[in-house]
């Protein structure tokens, strides 16, 4: 397929599930699509396996799109863009506390008791994964998705502060999960050096200050130029080629993109340009728009993905174990920071927390960036489990979490 094929397959297919769901399943957005990927991309295995090979255009287009590179390249960027656009940084500051406790102690915390309980039960199970790829399986799969937060969090009813820091540590705690991938998959590799403390440290500091370095440098720039114009169109296109420049430009520095990108979208969101001026609110309501439809198309390529994992049927039961697992890592994530650090933690904050913590596709774009290698089939598996039952059960359950703890005063 060339590139305009792929382009318009993917749409077409984007927009018929959106309909089939808004017509018939009456899903949330993002959760319904992706309902509707995975039953098809089951449909479509299970043709292959009767013989029937040609399963047509749907198999062709996610063979096609890579999508780890999609995702981490191209849609991360745009994303969480407009995530941090709408964000308040206000709000923000107040909870600075939890938010950085969240995304850098809870994310090492939940990942060493995930891959410790991964490794015991693949052990019982007979399921044949080393400790340390286990904990490689713990550092992809422990940051919680900002872009599956976000797409779920705005139709609850999640209380402010609660929402703010889910949201809030999403966003940041993807640099603390890639150094933790990076070093731990070098280790396990034994072609290669493992990284030295000092080497780790200096790669963290490149992703984490240089992506919100190159962020603030970007946002405020482009902050100046689309204030210095009225022209929708061109504020617009200096919107777009702001996104697609941070992402050349950070990885060009091995710096972070998705903190680029929310630095740049934070001060473009969270600055005024003049009661009269076009982009006040048109700019706000362009990229919500396009924020909603890159989600949609994205839930569809998760979905879509499972065609790839033709192997995914071999680990059913230490899929179902590994989400038990991360539900309790993530839960114990919480519970340490809160109390040795902020000296206190609410039973109802803890449930919310831990419901939700949802996975999505940066959890399954890592995980097929994993090199060859004979446990690589189960942690792939695993880790599609994890964001499955995250993206539909935690979605679908999250309101009635919230509303069972809803009357208690402690409650942020």
């Amino acid at each position: 397929m060339d590139i305009l094929t792929i382009i318009t397959s993917l749409i077409i297919t984007s927009a018929a599930f959106s309909y089939l769901n808004q017509r018939f399943l009456r899903l949330p957005g993002t959760i319904g699509v992706m309902t509707i990927s995975i039953v098809v991309s089951l449909f479509i295995i299970l043709i292959g396996k009767t013989g029937f090979e040609n399963s047509g255009l749907i198999k062709t287009l996610t063979y096609n799109i890579d999508f780890s590179k999609v995702l981490l390249d191209v849609m991360l960027g745009f994303l969480l863009f407009a995530m941090a656009m709408h964000f308040d940084y206000q709000d923000l500051k107040k909870l600075r506390a939890p938010v950085i406790l969240l995304s850098t102690i809870g994310v090492i915390v939940s990942a060493g008791v995930f891959g410790g309980l991964f490794h015991l039960a693949t052990v019982l199970l007979k399921v044949e994964v080393p400790l340390i790829y286990s904990f490689v399986f713990g550092a992809l799969i422990s940051p919680t998705d900002p872009i599956a937060v976000a797409s779920i969090l705005k139709q609850s009813r999640i209380p402010a502060r609660l929402e703010t820091i889910i949201s809030g540590e999403s966003m940041f705690n993807d640099a603390v999960g890639l150094i933790l991938f990076v070093t731990l998959l070098s280790i396990a590799d034994q072609s290669q050096e493992s990284l030295s403390l000092m080497q780790s440290l200096v790669l963290f500091s490149e992703e984490v200050i240089g992506g919100i370095v190159i962020g603030l440098m970007a946002g405020y720039a482009g902050y100046r130029l689309m204030k210095s114009i009225s022209d929708f169109q061109t504020i617009f296109l200096i919107s777009v080629a702001l996104v697609l420049g941070l992402s050349v430009i950070a990885g060009r520095f091995h710096a972070s993109v998705p903190l680029s990108a929310v630095t740049a979208g934070l001060i473009i969101g969270n600055n005024r340009f003049g009661r009269s001026h076009p982009a006040e609110e048109s700019l706000s309501m362009v990229w919500k728009l396009l924020d909603e439809v890159l989600n949609t198309i994205l839930f569809v390529m998760i979905g879509l993905q499972l065609i790839m994992l033709p192997f995914f049927s071999n680990y059913l039961l230490i899929g179902c174990v590994s989400v038990v697992i991360v539900l309790f890592a993530r839960m114990i994530s919480i519970s340490i920071p809160s109390i040795f650090i902020l000296r206190r933690m609410n039973p109802s904050n803890l449930a919310i927390l831990t419901w939700a913590g949802l996975r999505g596709g940066i959890s399954v774009a890592m995980a097929l960036l994993l090199p060859a290698s004979p446990y690589r089939e189960a942690i792939l598996s695993c880790c599609y489990f994890i964001v499955i039952f995250s993206v539909i059960v935690q979605g679908l359950t999250l309101n009635r979490v919230v509303n069972k703890f809803a009357d208690d005063k402690d409650l942020l």
